[in-house]
């Protein structure tokens, strides 16, 4: 199984826009950081998890060139925004159709936003075109690798946690929440990676702050986890040395295989 993550960043990027004097080393790559979105490779399964405004950006980056299917984990813009350059990957599909699995809101919002991409064939060449599915609470991809799925709170909607098994090998990703359920824990425990939000140092309303995301990497007991949709409040050179055993700040372009 390979990770890799593409995008790392909270929903305005790092640094952001007309942000005045930056606090962050801006020296240090890892402190620029483009919206949150990960590519695994898993079970001979190539699986995109959401795509922001930077997608077309972040699949040359990282040499990203075939997609099986498209997970989307919520319907907010900085996870669903870059969903129209899913095009290049439709063209090189038998039937030129994607299939996309998400969530109630996440399939509400794919529909309002790409009408033209949700009528069971490409309206010209080289156009979206979705399969668009609810997501599972399993999915057995094939006997090689099965996907659990798991609804979270991040504010007034939910957003999909997602955890990926093969015979040997567990990797959870879990952005853009506020808290952990009971059954994402289990379907977690033990992974080999688990992928947390961690916002900010300070509590949020809608997403962990780094004191919640170690707690929860702690109880998870996952071999390595990294955080993920960190905002301008976390300087990668200074925060990186305080996390504990087993736990680092993720990077745009870190991969993790196992």
């Amino acid at each position: 199984m390979k990770l890799t993550f593409m995008g790392t960043g909270t929903s305005q990027g790092v640094p952001v826009i007309a942000g005045g004097k930056s606090a962050l080393d801006l020296s240090n790559p890892r402190n620029w950081r483009m919206r949150c979105c990960a590519h695994l490779e898993a079970g001979g399964k190539h699986i995109q998890i959401d795509a922001g405004p930077e997608f077309r950006l972040q699949c040359l980056q990282n040499s990203i060139d075939w997609i099986d299917f498209f997970i989307l984990t919520h319907g907010h813009a900085d996870h669903i925004a870059g969903m129209d350059d899913l095009r290049r990957f439709c063209d090189r599909m038998e039937g030129n159709i994607l299939p996309v699995y998400s969530n109630d809101y996440g399939m509400e919002r794919v529909r309002a936003m790409f009408p033209y991409a949700m009528l069971g064939r490409p309206t010209e060449r080289g156009y979206p075109c979705f399969d668009l599915k609810p997501m599972p609470e399993m999915m057995e991809v094939s006997d090689r690798l099965k996907v659990y799925s798991e609804s979270l709170p991040h504010g007034p909607i939910r957003t999909l946690g997602l955890v990926f098994e093969t015979k040997r090998k567990k990797v959870a990703y879990f952005t853009d929440c506020k808290m952990l359920t009971p059954r994402a824990y289990e379907l977690a425990a033990n992974a080999d990676i688990v992928a947390i939000d961690c916002l900010r140092p300070e509590p949020h309303p809608s997403h962990m702050c780094v004191d919640e995301a170690i707690a929860a990497a702690e109880k998870i007991g996952a071999a390595q986890s990294y955080f993920i949709h960190t905002t301008t409040r976390i300087d990668y050179g200074v925060w990186e040395p305080k996390m504990p055993p087993r736990c680092h700040l993720a990077y745009d372009g870190l991969v993790a295989e196992i």
